[in-house]
């Protein structure tokens, strides 16, 4: 009943009867008496071609999944997903886009673990004794993250360490909407005697150690609360999770500063440990699951846990799950504390941390010349070069020699974003470049079948709402897209039969909108106008998706670029072309 309630109601019944990722996977763990998990493990995986994907979060939408995460790419925001908290649903392979395939058979590959040698200057056995803070006072510690993470597992070593050591502990594990990817808080308190201990939580502004496993839980009103400024040491994990706001919002940015500040205002910036824990424990054991127990033996060689290294290592052994694998962690977690620098370096080589820094304008354009060519060939690559040059020209002009040539950078991204349109040559080189195999490759082992997930204009059928329906097509489709790819000279031409669906029109009319565009504003940029041309460049970025999904977008942006206009130079500015207009004279 309260199904049918809801489809009344025109919500989706899919994103709220399906069993929440933390309950599966708890579930699968648990083998019956017949040998069997207590919930279905297909041997199957969703995957996402980031070249295909657009960013539009259609399937963020579809799935209502936190597990579809966002990717940060030179070419823009693209998505991926966690493959460590995937609950296997499927629902975000209906996002109406290309770039999702199932991934049948085999098995996930585990990345090699990170070993020291013994004698090395990273061994843990060569690492000083922290001095371990008393218990004569109640010590409280508030341990923070997301649901499904292992932090009500943290609460529950530390606890039996305690007991261990014949100490008092109380634990209170605050769930809430943990199951849903919320937020969760373990408040354990500690004592030598159990009569000190008055309070299962951690009071306001009591919080000896804060071991932050999620910054945006971490930087939350009911935690920041419980830190006390000169009293609280806290050790922050800085790889953040996506919120659900993420889910409705393709834009949304992670507040990490905003949030770092509040924790060092809290508890005293000299008291404050920033770690990109996520990152490094990822590299280092091959799974996202050993950031808190890389935390916990953080925040213990620097010394704030009241509790002994052998006490903690008997509770993981009573703990049962993955002892060796928790232990590592612990032990990695000490190493950093000790000498983060060489451990960044350890699972961050040189050439990778050159990868990440910010390319310059010269080499985003060059990195853009080199798609276009592989896209098109060099003649439509120099169409590309021609526009941007000519802006620059006109940009340094304005601003002088050195300064930051911002409207040619917005230029440069939003002209090949325009120009390099996913149509069917385009996804399929994109997936027999060579790339996505190697992606594939070097995430599976085993015997495993590759399917995609598609609608093409000439075979889908249609929904009530005339929107194309996607179908499952299997491994023969990469043979069928290699031969595609052959044919991108066709692109545009009378023997394009792809080329004549409005969407292709509209793709081409785009085109040649934004290179008018661009040209009427370069003679009127002034001072004092050019932050407005950049906005009015920058358009693009809006326009995201296939099909549907891309004209809805659409329609958005050029709203807001009919405002940017007329905010430009008054009834001077150029004019927006309207799109069936522009589509008309392209066909």
């Amino acid at each position: 009943v309260q199904r049918e309630l809801r489809e009344a109601k025109g919500v989706s019944a899919m994103i709220y009867d399906q069993t929440c990722a933390s309950e599966k996977r708890r579930r699968r763990k648990q083998i019956g008496k017949d040998g069997k998990p207590g919930f279905p493990d297909p041997a199957k995986r969703a995957v996402i071609n980031e070249a295909v994907c657009e960013g539009c979060g259609d399937c963020s939408v579809q799935s209502n999944c936190l597990s579809v995460e966002p990717l940060e790419t030179e070419f823009g925001r693209k998505r991926q997903i966690n493959q460590s908290s995937c609950n296997k649903d499927f629902s975000c392979v209906t996002g109406f886009c290309p770039s999702f395939v199932t991934v049948e058979g085999g098995k996930l590959k585990k990345p090699q673990k990170t070993k020291v040698e013994p004698g090395n200057a990273l061994d843990v056995a060569s690492l000083p004794q922290p001095v371990l803070p008393a218990t004569a006072e109640p010590f409280g510690v508030l341990v923070t993250g997301v649901g499904g993470t292992g932090v009500v597992t943290i609460g529950q070593i530390m606890a039996m360490a305690a007991h261990l050591q014949g100490k008092a502990c109380s634990v209170l594990d605050m769930t809430g909407l943990a199951q849903k990817g919320g937020a969760v808080m373990s408040h354990v308190r500690l004592a030598d005697n159990i009569d000190d201990i008055h309070s299962t939580r951690v009071g306001t502004g009591m919080a000896d150690l804060v071991i932050g496993c999620d910054l945006i839980v971490t930087a939350g009103k009911d935690a920041l609360s419980r830190m006390g400024e000169g009293r609280t040491h806290a050790a922050i994990n800085l790889n953040g999770t996506p919120t659900s706001t993420f889910i409705k919002n393709p834009d949304w940015q992670f507040p990490a500063a905003s949030a770092e500040d509040e924790i060092r205002v809290a508890c005293g910036a000299d008291r404050v440990e920033l770690v990109d824990a996520g990152s490094i424990a990822t590299a280092l054991m091959g799974d996202t699951i050993a950031t808190n127990m890389f935390l916990l033996g953080y925040t213990w060689q620097k010394g704030w846990v009241p509790l002994t290294e052998a006490a903690l290592m008997r509770a993981i052994e009573l703990n049962g799950v993955a002892i060796d694998f928790n232990k590592q962690a612990f032990n990695w977690g000490r190493i950093a504390a000790n000498d983060l620098v060489a451990v960044q370096r350890l699972v961050t080589p040189s050439q990778v941390i050159e990868l990440k820094r910010a390319p310059t304008l010269d080499q985003t354009i060059a990195k853009r010349v080199e798609v276009l060519t592989a896209y098109q060939n060099a003649a439509y690559a120099q169409q590309y070069l021609d526009l941007v040059e000519q802006v620059r020209s006109a940009e340094s002009r304005l601003t002088g020699s050195g300064k930051p040539l911002r409207l040619t950078e917005a230029v440069a991204r939003y002209t090949f974003k325009l120009m390099a349109y996913k149509d069917e040559y385009e996804v399929a080189r994109l997936y027999t470049d060579g790339k996505f195999q190697k992606k594939i490759a070097d995430m599976f082992e085993g015997d495993y079948a590759i399917n995609f997930h598609l609608a093409p204009p000439l075979l889908a059928k249609r929904d009530d709402n005339g929107h194309l329906i996607k179908q499952q097509f299997g491994p023969w489709m990469m043979k069928a897209f290699g031969l595609l790819a052959k044919f991108k000279s066709l692109r545009g031409t009378a023997l394009d039969i792809f080329g004549y669906s409005d969407e292709r029109k509209t793709e081409r009319a785009l085109i040649a909108q934004y290179r008018s565009t661009i040209t009427q504003l370069l003679p009127k940029l002034t001072a004092d106008n050019l932050s407005k041309a950049v906005a009015i460049a920058s358009i693009p970025e809006d326009i995201r998706g296939f099909g549907h999904i891309k004209e809805r977008y659409l329609h958005a942006a050029k709203q807001k670029e009919a405002a940017l206009l007329a905010g430009f130079d008054g009834p001077n500015a150029p004019k927006v072309i309207p799109i069936a207009a522009a589509v008309k004279h392209v066909a």
